[in-house]
């Protein structure tokens, strides 16, 4: 008897992180599809974006949160106001 096993395997094809946000490029083996990951360590908040035919992989993977509002996803930016006054 031949014995056969799907293993779901994810493979980071690129990573960056600033200022407490992670941004990884992944690409899920088993199904040949891509996603970009987005961790905000200082919020709190992540998303996961799944790449269509037509998206560009580092587009998506350089403006993850363009991406994100273009596609309707609802994820809370940190508030620029402390910065602005600051600055003021």
């Amino acid at each position: 008897m031949t014995r056969t096993t799907s293993r779901n395997v994810t493979e980071e094809l690129a990573f960056r992180a600033s200022d407490g946000v992670e941004v990884a490029l992944l690409w899920h083996t088993s199904s040949d599809v891509l996603s970009v990951s987005v961790v905000d360590s200082k919020t709190g908040d992540s998303f996961e974006l799944f790449l269509g035919e037509n998206d560009r992989a580092m587009d998506v993977f350089h403006h993850p949160y363009a991406y994100a509002a273009h596609r309707g996803l609802d994820f809370q930016l940190p508030s620029r106001e402390p910065e602005l006054a600051a600055a003021a």
